[in-house]
């Protein structure tokens, strides 16, 4: 590791990455060679979720709706850092968002809140965005959205007052001013310099009541008193209980919800299945129950014997018990599982700052050596999902803008390149110069099963060129704070959430580590350690380009660059398995999007 001291990674970035993390704790709604075969641009009819949907007028009147949860959020604040997934589910049910992605990722406005968004045409400065906001929307006091709610969250989250405690979201830093237009209804924005992806603000967007003061917003948005503007009210927030209740709002002024109330529960992930066998529960995230299955105390593994040792754990998420736990999943009466590729990509990171792994001919060569679609194969088949390696660094597969860029990596010649590097193959097969042999580590999910089938994939691709992996397991705990902001791992699994602004999202992933005047490295979100000035400069000019079409290029042209680096390797998107309860529609997995809470309900 370099002899540089490392800053630590903030505890939201942390929690940013468990959440989406192979296996992790939340499911969310929260990653030789050939080139794979891919279109170059995402099939215009091809979605990524699988949602039962029906007219509303199919959906009967009222009733409950019991959806599992981790666990009561700390938070529903998004943008503090305890919020986790299951802060960003309940919050949607509750609170504004401006645009919301559509099954391709792409921003599109929510009537509900937004009657209409322009920005001023594009080479013309500065840039203003004039919303027009849906005259009935009001938050639950009476008080009618406006320009002060969306002045007092840019104030929060641009980072121009160090005393605001949450997150700094991309783009909040861009805006000059938010000023009340022609009317109390029509809010204008102007940027100091143009951004690209101002469809992506003020969603969620809390009340100005809640982020005008460094003092309101880092309160723990939690319990009830707090107003809101969604189609549910909150009516009970129990965290010893483990309960999170929303009532219909009597102040909506949209579409009436289907459903009288909505019970978020806490329920462990390997209790649900139990859970909705007994009908305790309608919709529930599974990805981590099955990922994460144990086998039964007569399967384990038995103890090695060595005298003084601990016994041996059993194997905890052994492949065959996920098998069997998806299994008993798609066997259970009145339920269904739906299945999705998540808006999470799973990556294989390679440490620039260790080892040989400093050489870039050694980083490039151990991404050709890498067969993504044999890996995304031994990862998603056994789940019945299609297996699609990925192509691309920034876009998910369905989503706009993807295209498969991993022909820049080169030709499948990994050993061409290690034996220019000086690594030759040994006795063994195992490279090796200047008498050390090429092996690396590979930090991986503890309990894991789809990262421990990852993993075999990955190590037996790259045994046959010469590089002899061993998987390290590391607790969600542990995972970041000791391994991948110190940089002690060489090879590390792990998924990141699809940027659905990538421009702005998914610069910090790839900019490039900077000292700072005392020595220390910034890596911020940076775990591979490697960048160049011109990824950087690719990011910002792509972030500012108001032409889609020119702004797409730029981040083509980036991810081309992330590529030949050799930074990571792009493996497959993270599985998302949910169970829904036969009768129950608008629930399912949803990939890019969320659920439209006021559809979701049960058939007549």
């Amino acid at each position: 590791m370099s002899a540089m001291r490392v800053r630590q990674l903030t505890a939201a970035a942390a929690a940013l990455l468990l959440t989406a993390g192979l296996g992790g704790c939340s499911d969310g709604p929260a990653p030789g060679r050939t080139p794979e075969p891919a279109p170059a641009r995402a099939d215009p009819t091809a979605t990524t979720g699988d949602v039962r949907a029906t007219d509303r007028t199919a959906v009967r009147d009222g009733g409950t709706l019991r959806w599992a949860v981790d666990g009561v959020p700390a938070t529903l604040n998004v943008y503090q850092q305890g919020a986790t997934a299951d802060s960003a589910l309940v919050a949607h049910a509750l609170y504004p968002s401006l645009f919301r992605p559509d099954e391709h990722g792409r921003f599109v406005p929510d009537p509900d809140y937004l009657a209409s968004a322009e920005s001023t045409p594009y080479g013309q400065l500065p840039q203003v965005v004039t919303y027009r906001l849906n005259p009935h929307a009001v938050w639950s006091d009476g008080t009618p959205l406006s320009a002060a709610d969306l002045a007092a969250q840019r104030g929060a989250l641009s980072g121009l007052d160090p005393d605001y405690e949450g997150g700094h979201p991309a783009g909040y830093d861009a805006i000059d001013s938010v000023v009340q237009g022609a009317d109390p209804h029509e809010v204008k924005v102007t940027f100091r310099q143009p951004y690209a992806e101002w469809r992506s603000l003020f969603g969620p967007l809390y009340p100005a009541a809640e982020t005008a003061t460094p003092g309101a917003f880092n309160r723990a948005l939690t319990g009830k008193g707090h107003p809101s503007a969604g189609p549910y009210t909150l009516s009970r927030y129990d965290a010893e209980g483990g309960r999170v209740t929303v009532v219909r709002n009597p102040a909506w002024w949209g579409d009436k919800p289907k459903s009288d109330r909505i019970e978020f529960l806490a329920a462990p992930p390997e209790q649900r299945l139990d859970q909705l066998n007994q009908e305790q529960l309608d919709v529930a995230p599974l990805t981590a129950a099955v990922d994460r299955a144990v086998p039964e105390p007569s399967s384990a593994s038995p103890s090695d014997g060595s005298a003084g040792q601990p016994a041996a754990a059993p194997p905890a998420a052994a492949p065959e018990a996920a098998e069997l736990a998806l299994r008993r999943a798609e066997s259970l009466p009145g339920v269904t599982v739906h299945r999705a590729a998540a808006a999470s990509l799973t990556q294989l990171t390679v440490n620039a700052d260790r080892g040989p792994l400093t050489d870039p001919a050694v980083r490039q060569a151990l991404g050709r050596a890498v067969d993504r679609r044999r890996i995304a194969e031994a990862a998603l088949g056994p789940l019945g999902l299609p297996a699609a390696p990925l192509g691309s660094h920034l876009f998910a597969e369905d989503q706009e803008g993807y295209r498969d860029n991993s022909a820049a990596a080169g030709p499948a010649d990994a050993a061409r390149l290690l034996d220019e590097a000086g690594w030759k193959r040994s006795g063994d097969g195992v490279r090796s110069k200047d008498g050390k042999d090429l092996a690396l580590t590979l930090l991986v999910p503890a309990g894991s099963a789809t990262a421990k089938r990852t993993a075999d994939a990955l190590t037996a691709d790259l045994a046959e060129s010469g590089i002899e992996v061993r998987p390290v397991a590391a607790a969600a705990e542990d995972f970041v704070k000791d391994h991948l902001a110190n940089g002690d791992y060489d090879l590390a699994l792990f998924s990141w959430p699809v940027g659905l602004s990538p421009a702005g999202e998914q610069r910090a992933t790839y900019a490039k580590p900077r000292p700072d005047p005392d020595g220390t490295v910034a890596v911020g979100r940076n775990y591979g350690r490697s960048g160049s000035d011109e990824i950087d400069r690719l990011f910002d000019l792509a972030v500012a380009e108001l032409d889609q079409t020119t702004r797409l290029d730029l981040l083509q042209e980036a991810d081309v660059q992330i590529w030949r680096l050799g930074h990571s390797v792009p493996l497959y998107q993270r599985p998302e398995l949910v169970g829904v309860r036969t009768g129950v529609v608008g629930a399912g997995a949803w990939g890019f999007g969320w659920p439209r809470f006021q559809d979701v309900g049960w058939s007549r």
